[in-house]
């Protein structure tokens, strides 16, 4: 199977400078990205949150695939090149082997952010109206889809 970077290597680049923006909290633009090379901030209500470096690393999923606002700021930290998947949902659903490799990632995220959870879950006394329990009650749900047939109805189940 091709990786990313192999799949979108013919998509537009883009070329950040540092501190420029490739995604603003809030904003809608239906693409999602890859970063080819270079490393990003990620914000979120003004908190830098993480750092993204790895070449074949995903940007703007979330918001493409559930049809929401970004939610996230993401700017460049140093300079950076992503590759531009336009029309998102377009692109996935013509391509399988690019949905795979996004769907596999959104897993292997969701995996990961469950093992903390738990392992947070275990080391506090919280009961299920905490926050962390409220957390685990988003988790386990199973949204459906608006009446509308819109994927937002994925994001708002909260």
């Amino acid at each position: 199977m091709a990786t990313l970077t192999e799949l979108t290597a013919n998509l537009p680049l883009k070329t950040l400078s540092p501190g420029e923006i490739l995604t603003f909290e809030g904003a809608r633009s239906g693409r999602l990205f890859v970063l080819e090379s270079g490393s990003l901030t990620v914000e979120r209500g003004g908190v830098v949150l993480t750092t993204i470096d790895q070449p074949g690393a995903v940007i703007g999923e979330m918001a493409a695939l559930l049809d929401i606002p970004h939610s996230a700021t993401v700017r460049a930290k140093d300079v950076a090149n992503v590759r531009i998947v336009e029309e998102a949902i377009g692109s996935l659903m013509q391509s399988p082997e690019l949905a795979l490799h996004i769907a596999t990632l959104a897993c292997a995220r969701l995996n990961a952010t469950s093992a903390l959870l738990v392992e947070l879950r275990k080391d506090s006394k919280s009961n299920e109206h905490s926050s962390l329990g409220r957390i685990f009650a988003a988790l386990m749900s199973q949204p459906a889809h608006s009446a509308s047939g819109s994927r937002s109805g994925w994001a708002d189940h909260e």
